[in-house]
């Protein structure tokens, strides 16, 4: 344990080995969309596994330095951001369920790398793996109407779920003072999804938008022909 994680005043602090470690497997898990091919349907055309990596590859990195671009930040953690969201869920609009998960998985690794907290495997779960590898849960709408809003609204709305699962687990004595008493059982969903839905809605108006929308299509295109 020493190796990659030390415990200082209770909470858990990353090594150079534990970076390096996350850092590894951040890398393998990426590795794994260039190797991971859908089931062919008639309707599909046969994607280049390069060109899917490019593109993934592209998506991952927009996102990750989108997300040190903060328009509002929490004081306990969680901020709105230069859409960041969005360009993790367009991999599972794109490339559909499976390579959305691994995308989305691949930047959950980044995100705990960007500003690790760590108390326990279970919280960091919460709140890094599953939270943002449930962005790949976009890909479930990806030949849909209206794919990518829906598809977006379902995957933030699954993030902030299990941020708020983990703020129940492991936060609620860090409920402040004055929040209202009696609303204490809902200070994890009203935390979480305060700054999850307010980048949200800048996010779906943007999109409504009929130049981005027509944008985003044009993207789609490319990265699947």
């Amino acid at each position: 344990m020493d190796l990659f994680l030390v415990e200082t005043d209770g909470e858990y602090i990353l090594t150079l080995y534990g970076y390096l470690a996350v850092a590894l497997l951040a890398i393998l898990v990426f590795g794994a969309i260039f190797f991971f091919k859908p089931k062919k349907q008639k309707t599909e055309l046969n994607i280049s596994v390069t060109k899917k990596l490019a593109f993934c590859s592209m998506a991952i990195a927009v996102a990750f330095v989108a997300s040190y671009i903060k328009l509002f930040r929490l004081p306990l953690g969680g901020s709105v951001t230069l859409l960041s969201m969005l360009f993790v869920c367009l991999v599972g609009y794109w490339y559909g369920l499976g390579t959305g998960l691994l995308a989305a998985f691949t930047y959950s690794l980044l995100q705990f790398l960007q500003g690790p907290y760590i108390i326990n495997f279970w919280q960091v779960c919460f709140d890094y793996l599953f939270a943002f590898t449930a962005l790949g849960l976009s890909g479930l709408f990806r030949n849909k109407k209206n794919g990518l809003i829906t598809g977006y609204i379902v995957a933030i709305l699954a993030r902030g779920l299990f941020h708020s699962l983990g703020g129940y687990l492991f936060f609620m004595s860090w409920i402040p003072e004055t929040f209202p008493k009696n609303l204490t059982s809902i200070y994890p969903l009203v935390y979480n999804y305060s700054y999850i839905l307010a980048e949200g809605a800048i996010t779906v108006g943007l999109l409504f938008i009929p130049s981005v929308k027509k944008a985003m299509e044009r993207v789609k295109v490319m990265a699947i022909k």
